[in-house]
């Protein structure tokens, strides 16, 4: 398997919602057939019924409650680019689940959920600079591959 990341589906309980949610963060997105796709950069979010999805993935639907095991992130170019997506999110109906702050590894970050519960990790981090189209390229973290 090659290691490659083309779509991340997100369930979702309300599709007009959701869909409102990320436009209103300035995400622009195509619905076809009751899905939502937005590119990405390189790679695609959708956002699909959390029962369809689930019967999809072939397991049996449950109920969206607490952690789901997973965290998408953002990252951006500056401290104060935080600062203005949380306002973002706060005004488009997410949830702020942490604030902003220098965190124990030495960057500025945050957290979110969308309206769906899904989390998000906003954060600047100057070992991880961004290219003009958005993209990251991961460090050489030296001995760290044990």
């Amino acid at each position: 398997m090659e290691p490659r990341i083309t779509l991340v589906t997100l369930g979702v309980s309300d599709l007009a919602r959701a869909k409102g949610f990320y436009e209103a963060l300035g995400w622009r997105g195509q619905e076809v057939e009751e899905t939502v796709f937005f590119q990405a950069g390189g790679l695609a979010l959708v956002l699909w019924d959390r029962e369809k999805l689930a019967r999809d993935c072939g397991l049996e639907p449950g109920p969206a409650a607490g952690f789901g095991g997973i965290a998408l992130a953002h990252n951006v170019r500056s401290e104060a680019e935080v600062d203005a997506l949380l306002d973002a999110v706060r005004g488009a109906g997410g949830r702020i689940t942490k604030p902003a702050a220098v965190n124990a590894i030495g960057f500025y970050s945050s957290a979110f959920v969308d309206p769906d519960g899904h989390a998000w990790e906003i954060a600047y981090n100057p070992g991880f600079p961004l290219a003009s189209d958005g993209s990251v390229t991961l460090p050489d973290f030296g001995d760290s591959q044990d």
